[in-house]
């Protein structure tokens, strides 16, 4: 479910020491399922750990996930990375916005993991958002830009060169992506 790599332990380890005897640590996501999830780490000592948490070992500790949580932390890993600028703490989890979908589950649901997963984090940083209205029967992805990307003026290249690229390279059976938004620049548009 979670990978805590070396180094991460290493600085849980010499965390924990400080705490009381037996406190361990807490991976949780809030508001899991949704555009806003956020995820965390925290202390968790011996009389916080509920009956439903799930308690991952590891080499130097324990980690505990709540039951809620725990689908949205498939894959998710968190490393301790020092650099020339100093040292952090990373919590990757590709799938706390939206639970991670299985191979056999209908491409539309797959479609849309991909884009909420990928896409949308990239698009987020110029405001953008896009979603997957539907899949026609033959074989093309409608979807609809919201927030920057709705009147930016690459919104073409975004389409053709990047979106409709990466979906048919996992989804050869898709024959192409067309977009449904009416553009229209504004002061939301990213330039």
């Amino acid at each position: 479910m979670i990978r805590i790599t070396d180094s991460a332990q290493e600085h849980f380890e010499k965390l924990l020491s400080k705490q009381e005897d037996g406190t361990q640590i807490r991976v949780f996501v809030i508001n899991p399922g949704t555009p806003t999830a956020e995820c965390g780490v925290s202390y968790c000592p011996p009389e916080a750990v509920e009956a439903t948490d799930t308690e991952l070992k590891f080499k130097k500790l324990s980690a505990y996930v709540d039951e809620l949580s725990a689908p949205y932390l498939e894959d998710a890993e968190i490393d301790f990375v020092t650099d020339n600028l100093g040292s952090q703490l990373t919590l990757k989890a590709p799938n706390a916005k939206m639970r991670k979908v299985s191979d056999d589950a209908p491409m539309v649901e797959r479609v849309e993991y991909l884009l909420q997963a990928q896409i949308n984090p990239q698009l987020a940083g110029h405001g953008g958002c896009v979603s997957l209205m539907e899949i026609t029967d033959d074989g093309y992805a409608i979807l609809q830009f919201g927030g920057g990307c709705n009147g930016c003026s690459m919104i073409d290249v975004t389409l053709k060169d990047g979106i409709e690229k990466e979906l048919l390279a996992a989804f050869p059976e898709l024959k192409g992506v067309r977009d449904l938004t009416e553009h229209q620049r504004g002061k939301h548009s990213y330039y």
